[in-house]
Formats: C-alpha cells, sequence, structure tokens
C-alpha cells in the first residue's frame, strides 16, 4: 500500500539499459503539493527518475506510483502528469492559445471549442500572459516561450508537473525572476512540482525538499537548509554549496580532531566516524579573517575576488592548502579588506565543521 499524503512513490526502483545502470534500487515519497527538486551531477539517475514518472521510460526493477496508482506500463498520454522540457518543445506553427490548447483537443471524450478556449485563456492568464494568445511564437522572448509551456503544461490539472531544467537556457537575471514566477505559480496551483536541475541554487532557493542524488542513487533527502547545514556524507558537503576540505585524524578516546597541520580542534558533537582517518569540511562563510591572537589558523591572501554583497578570499594556509573564505562586505569597511599577499588570521567555531570517515 502506498501513503495517502505522497502524490509520487518509487518502491525499490531501477533503471538498467543494458549493462549499464542508471538508477539503483530508489525508495522514496513526494507529499501532496510538495515542490521537490531532483539535483546531482550529469549522469546522477535524476533525469532518468523523471521519465520514469511521466512514462516516457519503464522501471527495470520495482513499482512508480502516482496518486497512490501503479504506473508501470502505463503509458505517459494516460498518466495525471504533465512535463515542461528544456527546449520548451513549442509549435512554431501555432500561435501561442493554439500551443496551450493543444493538448485539451487531444482529450477523449472532446470538450467543446469554447471551453477549450476558456480553459486555454485562463492557462495564460495564470502565467501572466493574458492578451498574448495570438502572438507567434517566434515573437515571444525566451522567458515567454518558457510560460506558454506552462501554461501548456498545466491547462491539464495534473497531478504532477515535471520540469526538466525547465531554465536551463535563461540568463541569469530572467533565469531568477523565473523561478519566483515557478515558487508563486506553485503555490498558487497547490499541485506537486518535480524540478530536475544541477544547478545548487536553483534546488535551494525554489524547493520544499531537495533530494540529492549521486551514481543513481539518492544520497540525502531533506529541506535546503538541512541539505546544506547538515550534509549526510562528504559528497552532499562538496556538490552542495562551496566547502573547504581538510585531511584529519579523530584521535582515540578523545573529543578531539587533529588536523593534517597538527592543530588539534574539539569535536563538534554531531562528527560522524570512530577514531582514525577523517575529513573535516567548512564552509568558507563559516571562516573569520582575524589579525589579532583569537586566530586557530595563519595563511597568506593569495585572491580576493569582489562579489558586491560580498568578498571572497583565496587564502593559502600553513601546512594544509589553499582555503575559500568568504565575507560579508555589511560588516566590512574598505580598512578591512585583506590585500593579496597580507598574512592573515583563519578564526571559526568547531561546531561549523562537519567530520566524516576518510
Amino acid at each position: 500500500m502506498t501513503s495517502d499524503s505522497n502524490d509520487i512513490e518509487f518502491r525499490s526502483v531501477a533503471k538498467r539499459y543494458g549493462s549499464v545502470t542508471a538508477v539503483s534500487d530508489i525508495s522514496l515519497g513526494v507529499p501532496k503539493g510538495a515542490f521537490v527538486a531532483l539535483l546531482g551531477p550529469s549522469g546522477c539517475g535524476k533525469t532518468t527518475c523523471l521519465r520514469m514518472i511521466g512514462g516516457f521510460e519503464q522501471p527495470s526493477a520495482g513499482m512508480v506510483y502516482i496518486g497512490g496508482q501503479p504506473m508501470n506500463g502505463v503509458p505517459a498520454y494516460r498518466r495525471p502528469v504533465n512535463m515542461v522540457f528544456q527546449q520548451y518543445a513549442l509549435f512554431p506553427h501555432l500561435d501561442v492559445e493554439q500551443n496551450v490548447a493543444y493538448g485539451l483537443k487531444q482529450m477523449r471524450p472532446r470538450i467543446a471549442a469554447a471551453e477549450i478556449s476558456r480553459r486555454a485563456r485562463e492557462a495564460l492568464e495564470m502565467v501572466r500572459l493574458a492578451g498574448f494568445g495570438k502572438r507567434r511564437i517566434h515573437e515571444m522572448s525566451g522567458g515567454q516561450q518558457q510560460r506558454v509551456a506552462l501554461a501548456r503544461a498545466i491547462v491539464n490539472k495534473p497531478k504532477v508537473l515535471l520540469l526538466d531544467e525547465p531554465l536551463a537556457a535563461l540568463d541569469k537575471k530572467l533565469r531568477t525572476a523565473m523561478q519566483i514566477e515557478l515558487q508563486s505559480l506553485q503555490r498558487e496551483l497547490g499541485i506537486t512540482f518535480m524540478l530536475v536541475t544541477h544547478d545548487q541554487e536553483e534546488a535551494l532557493s525554489m524547493s520544499d525538499l531537495v533530494c540529492v542524488m549521486n551514481a543513481g542513487r539518492v544520497v540525502q533527502i531533506g529541506p535546503p537548509q538541512e541539505i546544506y547545514d547538515r550534509p549526510a556524507n562528504l559528497f552532499v558537503a562538496d556538490f552542495v554549496g562551496k566547502t573547504n576540505r581538510i585531511a584529519a585524524t579523530i584521535e582515540p578516546g578523545a573529543n578531539a580532531v587533529r588536523l593534517a597541520n597538527g592543530v588539534g580542534l574539539a569535536k563538534p558533537a554531531r562528527a560522524n566516524g570512530t577514531a582514525g582517518a577523517a575529513m573535516v569540511a567548512f564552509r568558507p562563510e563559516s571562516i573569520s579573517l582575524v589579525r589579532d591572537d583569537t586566530a586557530t589558523l595563519h595563511g597568506t591572501v593569495t585572491h580576493r575576488i569582489f562579489l558586491g554583497s560580498s568578498v571572497e578570499y583565496s587564502v593559502e594556509v600553513d601546512g594544509l592548502g589553499d582555503f575559500l573564505v568568504t565575507a560579508d562586505r555589511r560588516s566590512l569597511d574598505e580598512s578591512d579588506l585583506a590585500e593579496p599577499g597580507e598574512r592573515i588570521g583563519l578564526r571559526f567555531d568547531p561546531n561549523a565543521m562537519h567530520v566524516f570517515p576518510a
């Protein structure tokens, strides 16, 4: 039995292409009305999962459920889902309203022409394109075409909307605007959105739940803040956001971690692993540059990158190599900025570090 609270469920799902395993033994549930991001590097299996939900691929093993109903063997056009592709797949010979109405015209029993037109115009209003129905596709900007594709996908009122990197072709400013539009639309419709992306910022900023994948498996699933602040392993810490990695040793019988250069730090309560070789991970924003004796480590600034609201430094730390440090400019004035070549101290709270088995 599937959970009544889930719109999508995978039960021990695998997908193989000959000798290649694209997805391996995935079990997960997606709550009704959630905005979920499948995040991971190229080839991790996230798009294959999306295609199995959409009906474009069938599992080699396991079961896929949508709305509590088994979907194995059910063709794509009989599933209560719609999909927005990266390239939008709009018909250039049809105008905007005809593109949006296309799916309604294929439905059986047939829908009256007046009802089709009304629902198409309603969908265009939802994506802020009222009055654009008679425009040709080539007359629309990239962001407008993306919204046409969204209107076409939601006009059938699906249980689940699948988004396959739909913002990848947009420039950064428009992509940010469309992220906000998608969040607003999802809240307005109240249906489940599942987004595939390799963009960490996109996943963290848009979704209620982030499902991090690697090598065909789910390695962690949880709210964005949990994924960022409490990564389950070194892969998640490395892939989601920026991090500094340091070889270390967890000392036997002591609540201490000794870094590769011999500096000892108190072991945080949530540290993973028992005594022995370990890897320590620090977020760049958890490190402060200081010019006093409160520093834990010392090094030389090699690069400074001005980012507007923040400054990124590369610091060559004695005995440990390069560190990335992010400083919020609201806490600095021009006289506080460290210069390349300057000797500087690094201070951080040991509780901000993540410790993983090597």
